[in-house]
């Protein structure tokens, strides 16, 4: 009989209790292939329709790096305000806590070759992993709402680098290619191209930030909404 702490035994434990794929994030996934599909065929005609929106921040196309810039912070705003408004952050919280402490019971367990006590984790094991992989579903159920925002601005970039931006402003310097003319904005990193590269680097960073912030700023509301019911229920 293996080691119930053993690579192996973890390994037969999860083959004989595979999670999967809940129908939710099935659904989600497809609704966002959906979505990209229909925004990428028709992306010129709706960046067009966008710019109407957008055209304050086109500058006429003198400044196209800070058009990415201020493009990515709106993206990055919209999507993460409607993520926090459908996210119970409080119960993510709880669950990511019982996460951690499960798997610091685990390696505890492991490192003192507590078999006994190993064996009851494991039997705990596919509950825990069903409230992981519930976290994870009520995540995705987002995702095609917050997409339906995102994937139009990436058309309505894409849009305003082909039609609004002069050929010559096309050329930036980016750090890891050390060129003296610079990168073609529109020429392709493999099969991406060069602009979401930028875009993508730019709105990352940003995107963390503001998710945190906006993320602490919700769950102090929620802990202060909680202490009120408390207070008056006593």
């Amino acid at each position: 009989m293996p080691n119930p702490g053993s690579p192996k035994s973890m390994s037969q434990a999860q083959q004989n209790n595979p999670m999967p794929m809940p129908k939710g994030t099935m659904i989600g996934m497809f609704a966002v292939l959906a979505i990209m599909m229909v925004v990428m065929s028709f992306r010129m005609e709706i960046g067009g329709a966008l710019n109407v929106v957008f055209k304050g921040i086109d500058f006429g196309g003198r400044f196209p790096v800070l058009t990415l810039v201020i493009a990515g912070l709106i993206m990055i705003t919209l999507s993460t305000v409607i993520r926090s408004y459908m996210t119970d952050f409080i119960a993510q919280t709880r669950n990511q806590q019982i996460q951690s402490g499960f798997n610091k019971e685990m390696r505890k367990a492991r490192l003192e070759n507590n078999l006994f006590k190993l064996k009851k984790l494991q039997e705990m094991q596919p509950s825990m992993m069903a409230k992981s992989m519930e976290t994870q579903t009520k995540m995705m159920k987002t995702m095609p709402i917050t997409m339906v925002i995102i994937i139009p601005i990436y058309a309505w970039v894409w849009y305003f680098l082909e039609t609004t931006v002069p050929d010559n402003l096309l050329w930036i310097h980016i750090p890891w290619v050390p060129m003296v003319d610079g990168v073609y904005i529109l020429n392709s990193l493999w099969v991406m191209p060069m602009w979401i590269v930028v875009y993508t680097m730019i709105s990352l960073p940003i995107g963390q930030l503001e998710n945190r912030f906006v993320r602490y700023v919700m769950l102090r509301k929620r802990l202060k909404e909680l202490d009120r019911v408390e207070c008056a229920s006593r």
